[in-house]
């Protein structure tokens, strides 16, 4: 089976509460799922310059807009239901240095919101998913950040 190669980050920022929210849009396309800004790697791109540039073309948040954990990278493997494929994302944990930076969706996804970790859990319907916000939010208490 073919293996297709994607990157992208776990956005999150802490609200008037001091709580982190973490950023999930909703894809305008099939099951209309929702995940953090992710994308397919072009041809000889490293897995976080398609980050950067997919988080840019997806959500209108370039790097300089982020604090990237460069110490937090996973990766997730799944095979996508009814694709002769199996994917495999990289992910990094970054914070949204400027929690009032607009979001501008691409015509990819169709809604977005930042949610508490609960919550994102909820949307997030992938037991993969789901266990990658956990981390990251282990990770968040762990190093106070």
């Amino acid at each position: 089976m073919a293996l297709r190669k994607a990157a992208g980050f776990v956005i999150y920022r802490k609200n008037c509460n001091n709580v982190n929210e973490y950023l999930l849009m909703q894809a305008s396309y099939d099951n209309y799922h929702w995940t953090p800004p992710k994308g397919h790697l072009e041809e000889n791109e490293l897995n976080i310059d398609a980050a950067i540039r997919e988080t840019e073309e997806e959500a209108g948040i370039k790097a300089r807009d982020l604090n990237i954990h460069h110490d937090f990278e996973k990766v997730l493997t799944y095979a996508p239901k009814n694709k002769p494929f199996t994917k495999q994302v990289t992910y990094w944990l970054a914070c949204l240095v400027n929690p009032d930076t607009p979001i501008i969706l691409s015509h990819e996804h169709k809604d977005f919101k930042w949610l508490p970790l609960t919550q994102a859990k909820e949307k997030a319907a992938f037991p993969e998913l789901q266990k990658l916000l956990d981390e990251c939010e282990n990770y968040l208490i762990k190093t106070n950040a």
